[in-house]
């Protein structure tokens, strides 16, 4: 029966790029709504499918709770086969289980994963904005990928070393444990936003209580109290996180065949594997030493032996004793994921090209095209549709707004297109779809605005949802990250500056030479990215337009294809009215290397102009924290992956670079270059112990390692006195209430205390009994100050954690540096 109705059951499946998640109810697939992804019923079990913004792959993810039925785990089984086969064979198909999720899973859901105790049994409802009957507490662990789960609502849930969030509706309370670190209270914080913004409509109140100070905040305890009664114990010590289960190196392909319905499994090799033991008629199963179990389906092999991959790899795990939460993967020939590639001594695509060519996805099996795609076959090919991830073609409706004091302003249509850094903006896209009007709504985030801003953004990107009834589709667009479709719609003409402000009026500071980098093969694709106007930002496979006062270059690397240089053409015409001047790489005149500040290395590596590197690079979070060397991928990865606590490692098969974060654990800094021998040495690929290995410190990374990560920002670390994570997110203050714009209001009182009562006034900066509230120092004349302060040490009157939100610096940090750079400090801070 099941098998009839999966036509109807995916009718509303998407194409487009971005995730899509059901659950299982009564035997049949339900649709989780958006503001509902992340949250997931320790009862059900339910289906994730990610498409990539390249249009070319696709993960769908089977979760299991804990607490789910035998029943609706073989239905979403079922369910995850036929989806696969709905979509053309080609997704990479996992399997998840409560508290053992993969990597790639947990990097959907950047705020983290909240386990919700119930079920369908339980007749739960899905998440509702701006529902406030709430009473919950949730732990939450983890520093890069944080998962919460639903406690017990008492004080016996709580220990020293964890955090928990207690959410009463109208506010969340975070309370960090004594030995939580500074990532994890970050991600705790990102976390208790994403509850708020997304379940409250962004109208509670988030407050911070720091374990070993609870007196600090007297009006958040009142809170916690009143929920969970006066605590007279001590509470329990921290419970160390589960450590993952790491490969044991011994990697073995097994051949896979079901005679008379007895499943029968031959050891064919154990590593190195190489990609001629792969039959296109047969099935296979890899088993990474029991901490992964991957299973490979030939294109040629029956539809029977297909749609039994997924119960073949579970009845494996069984027949090996493997824990039930061991991961699976199933993949398609032609579509295997990165991490299987890497157990093979050698990979090679069918039809893989070099240099110029253009792949793209026409069934199952990836082709080669001279004829560049046209997106106005959509409707007459939709197979080409769903592999292009495109919901039409990029002509119906555009209305872009910008936040200008935290309210919508309209942006001149001539200069749609156009995105500053400094800027939020709102972009209303609208088209037609069966005869009625669908609407898509980006909430576009530049790097360098405020946290009024992003967070005005979000509020207001909810008014204009209430307008057209709740239809539209919110995508949250960062910076640099960009989908496809938002690409398409401004047409090729596309250009994010790095700084600034678009808003009228305002005149932008002269930066001199401007350098742009262009991406994409035509109108649909393309977008410039402006980049550090120097030398060493040069990239051998890309467009570059460098602007000058009497003079816009074209520069053309050796890697670019003719697409490429036609799309280069055609930006320079909107970046600039200037005379055009081509210039190809390895023949630039003398001013194009002067106007950037003269020559420099840059990524000219050969390998990176492959359109299809035979090993994608692959990063690793480095850790010996339990003891034993441990190595966790971070998927999709991108400059803001690399932590100043961590060492990180970016195998790029031909090399391997150990990067180095500045705060790193010293033993493990020390240790960094035995990592990588020790990567090398157990990779299922026999890998040559003599690869080049490269050390690299954060803050001096070369173009060599730059040139794999999209859109590389030299100047995040350049002041190592104030990276971004020793700033308290903007808006949190210890013991007072974050606020979205429009939102509850509470008056703050004027002082604050630290282990002492208050007085009316204070006598001296130099004692750090007392502290006053930002709120009375900042931008006050002096004669508005209260009695007593020293108006040229207003900041000497800041609690710790204040004067490191507005600062952006510790104390100690601040005084190190010269009186010029703390007066500047103090002015953006309205504290001078």
């Amino acid at each position: 029966k099941m098998e009839n109705e999966h036509a109807d059951a995916f009718r509303g499946v998407s194409r487009k790029p971005g995730l899509q998640i059901w659950t299982i109810n009564n035997m049949k697939m339900v649709p989780v709504p958006p503001q509902g992804f992340g949250n997931f019923f320790e009862g059900d079990c339910y289906i994730v499918l990610y498409s990539r913004n390249s249009g070319q792959t696709a993960d769908i993810h089977y979760w299991v709770g804990n607490y789910s039925s035998q029943d609706e785990q073989g239905a979403a089984a079922i369910y995850v086969t036929q989806l696969d086969e709905y979509l053309g064979g080609s997704p990479v198909q996992h399997r998840e289980v409560q508290g053992s999720e993969s990597s790639r899973f947990k990097s959907y859901f950047k705020n983290g994963l909240i386990y919700k105790k119930g079920g369908v049994s339980s007749g739960f409802h899905h998440v509702e904005t701006n529902f406030y009957n709430i009473l919950r507490l949730l732990h939450v662990k983890g520093r890069k990928h944080v998962t919460a789960k639903e406690v017990e609502v008492s004080w016996n849930s709580f220990n020293n070393g964890d955090i928990f969030l207690l959410d009463v509706g109208k506010a969340i309370v975070q309370w960090n444990g004594p030995q939580s670190n500074r990532q994890e209270k970050l991600k705790a914080v990102l976390l208790a936003q994403d509850i708020r913004d997304r379940e409250r409509g962004g109208r509670a109140q988030i407050g911070i209580v720091e374990g070993q100070y609870e007196e600090d905040s007297p009006e958040w305890m009142r809170i916690m109290n009143g929920v969970l009664g006066q605590r007279t114990w001590h509470l329990k010590e921290a419970i160390p996180d589960d450590p993952e289960l790491t490969p044991n190196g011994n990697v073995r392909l097994y051949h896979v065949s079901d005679n008379s319905g007895n499943l029968l499994v031959q050891e064919m090799a154990t590593q190195p594997l190489t990609q001629d033991l792969l039959r296109s008629t047969d099935c296979y199963i890899v088993d990474q030493g029991g901490s992964c179990v991957m299973v490979w389906k030939g294109r040629r092999a029956s539809k029977e032996e297909r749609q039994a991959a997924l119960s073949r790899a579970v009845g494996f795990i069984k027949a090996k004793s493997y824990p039930p939460n061991t991961k699976v993967e199933v993949m398609t020939e032609g579509g295997e994921s990165a991490m299987f590639k890497h157990l093979f001594k050698s990979w090679r695509e069918k039809g893989q090209t070099q240099g110029l060519g253009t792949t793209y996805s026409l069934g199952n099996i990836a082709n080669v095209s001279p004829v560049k795609f046209d997106v106005m076959e959509l409707h007459a090919r939709p197979e080409v549709a769903a592999k292009q991830r495109m919901v039409d073609d990029a002509s119906g409706d555009v209305l872009v707004w910008r936040i200008e004091n935290l309210e919508l302003a309209e942006v001149s249509r001539s200069t749609y297109g156009q995105f500053y850094g400094g800027d939020c903006y709102l972009v209303l896209y609208t088209y037609v779809k069966s005869h009625q009007q669908q609407y898509i709504l980006y909430m576009w985030q530049g790097r360098h605005a405020t946290q009024d801003e992003i967070t005005a953004c979000a509020y207001q990107a909810v008014n204009v949802d209430g307008k057209y009834n709740g239809a539209p589709v919110q995508v949250r667009v960062v910076m640099g990250k960009e989908p496809r479709h938002f690409l398409a719609i401004f047409k090729g003409k596309l250009i994010i500056f790095e700084g600034g402000t678009g808003r009228r009026g305002v005149v932008n500071p002269e930066r001199g030479a401007r350098l742009f980098q262009v991406r994409g093969t035509d109108e649909l694709n393309t977008k410039a990215t402006e980049v550090p106007a120097r030398a060493s930002s040069l990239n051998t496979n890309d467009v570059f337009l460098l602007k000058t006062d009497h003079m816009c270059y074209l520069w053309y690397g050796k890697g670019c294809s003719g697409d490429e240089r036609v799309m280069g053409r055609a930006m320079s015409d909107v970046l600039s009215k200037q005379d055009k001047k081509v210039v190809m790489e390895g023949q630039e005149p003398t001013e194009f290397w002067i106007a950037l500040g003269g020559k420099a290395p840059y990524a000219n590596d050969k390998r990176l102009q492959r359109e299809e590197p035979l090993h994608s690079p692959r990063l690793f979070e480095c850790s010996n924290q339990t003891g034993c060397f441990r190595m966790t991928e971070v998927d999709d990865f991108a400059q803001s992956d690399l932590d100043e606590e961590d060492v990180m490692l970016l195998d790029t098969w031909e090399e391997i670079y150990l990067w180095i974060g500045k705060s790193a654990n010293h033993s493990e800094t020390k240790d960094a270059h035995d990592y990588a021998l020790e990567y090398l040495r157990t990779h299922p690929a026999g890998r040559d112990l003599d690869t080049p290995i490269f050390t690299v410190k954060q803050g001096y990374e070369p173009p060599t390692f730059t040139g794999w990560f999209y859109a590389w920002d030299p100047h995040k670390w350049s002041d190592l006195n104030n990276t971004d994570l020793n700033k308290t997110p903007a808006g949190f203050w210890r013991g007072e209430a974050y606020r979205a714009p429009g939102g509850p209001v509470n008056s703050p009182p004027l002082y604050r205390h630290h282990k002492e009562s208050l007085s009316p006034w204070v006598h001296s900066p130099t004692s750090f009994n007392h502290y006053l509230d930002p709120e009375v120092l900042v931008n006050k004349s002096p004669s508005q100050l209260p009695y007593g302060v020293d108006a040229s040490q207003r900041e000497a009157y800041l609690s710790p954690v204040d004067f490191e939100t507005l600062l952006g610096t510790t104390r100690s940090d601040f005084q190190r540096l010269p009186k010029w750079r703390q007066d500047d400090l103090k002015k953006k801070a309205g504290l001078f």
